[in-house]
């Protein structure tokens, strides 16, 4: 049964907990609301057949900016959108969308207008469920912490030009990510190890990590770290902020020196995607219940091969192939995303 009401979206902007406030004064029934053909209804039924999900979020997300967003998916000949209750998740407004439809062209136009609006957004055919077992796997440098380590300690030896350099063509994806890594732990030779207990003792973590991690912790979900950096300080994240595992690169030390080179393996792209299947069989997590996060090209096929990737203020080439970019928000967005109400009754 569907009852049709001239249910307004002001044109004052409001804060969507404002508007979901006014809506629930105004109509004392309301179940399910959606948008069809251009008109907000309220329904005592929720059927949709969903062809995809949408989350939009920011830390202002007013209704003149949803109104522009429904608008665009009318354009986008989707003739009905189920609103889910909007909420607000780590001091962030989010709102949840059902589509009937999901054109090839959507994601292009809702990255222009995120971009416009300063908000980021996720589209997805199904989401994780956040109620069940998940696993997030993360890179370190620039995703878990806000520097490069490589590149602080080559600063501290003197050599951090010729370092930084050649990790930036890496994290782009322009060179070899093992003959890269060479050529810069090569530079390293020689400097002493206390570097690296200074480099850690001043790591900044990222903005949001703390929530992130509370958030899934309190889910019962798994986060781990996969890092084509150094276990030094991977091993040191897990330890103090409680990842379930971490899986980086070994530093070679001889006499208290750095050799300037790697031990084993080199964790590259397909040993971080490798890591992901490992982790989630260790852990007892299906594979559609697993994220990664990662701001690098190295950081691609993990990503590809999760049930959700996201890039976190990511190098060009990252946001242009990730299923999912942040590009405001901190990594409390990716909270926000998985942790998005699943259900659209607004009772």
């Amino acid at each position: 049964m569907n009852v049709t009401e001239n249910l307004l979206i002001s044109s004052k902007p409001q804060s969507l907990p404002e508007w979901q406030s006014y809506l629930k004064q105004q109509v004392s029934d309301l179940n399910y609301l959606f948008y069809h053909n251009g008109i907000l209804e309220k329904r005592l039924v929720s059927e949709l057949s969903v062809k995809a999900q949408l989350i939009v979020m920011g830390e202002k997300f007013t209704t003149v900016q949803l109104q522009k967003l429904l608008g665009l998916l009318t354009a986008e000949s989707i003739s009905t959108v189920r609103l889910c209750q909007p909420e607000m998740i780590a001091a962030v407004n989010v709102i949840r969308l059902d589509l009937n439809a999901f054109p090839a062209s959507l994601k292009p136009r809702l990255d222009l207008f995120s971009k416009e609006n300063n908000l980021d957004f996720a589209l997805m055919a199904q989401f994780p469920d956040w109620s069940k077992p998940g696993l997030v796997l993360m890179d370190m440098d620039s995703t878990t912490i806000q520097i490069e380590c490589i590149d602080e300690i080559a600063r501290l030896y003197g050599v951090g030009e010729q370092v930084s350099a050649v990790t930036a063509q890496a994290m782009q994806g322009k060179l070899d990510f093992n003959e890269s890594l060479r050529t810069r732990v090569s530079k390293l030779k020689g400097a002493p190890v206390s570097i690296l207990k200074e480099v850690a003792d001043n790591m900044p973590l990222m903005p949001g990590l703390t929530v992130l991690l509370t958030g899934l912790k309190e889910a019962g979900w798994r986060v781990a770290i996969a890092s084509g950096g150094f276990n030094y300080f991977a091993n040191r994240l897990k330890d103090e902020l409680g990842f379930d595992a971490a899986v980086a690169n070994t530093l070679e030390v001889i006499e208290d020196k750095l050799t300037g080179k790697v031990e084993g393996e080199i964790v590259n792209a397909q040993v971080k995607a490798r890591t992901l299947f490992e982790l989630a069989d260790k852990f007892s997590v299906s594979m559609s219940q697993t994220v990664a996060i990662g701001d690098g090209a190295n950081d691609l096929l993990m990503m590809e091969t999760s049930a959700m990737g996201i890039a976190i203020h990511a190098k060009e080439i990252v946001q242009e192939k990730a299923a999912i970019s942040l590009n405001n928000l901190d990594l409390q967005g990716a909270l926000c995303i998985l942790s998005a109400r699943n259900h659209a009754n607004w009772s």
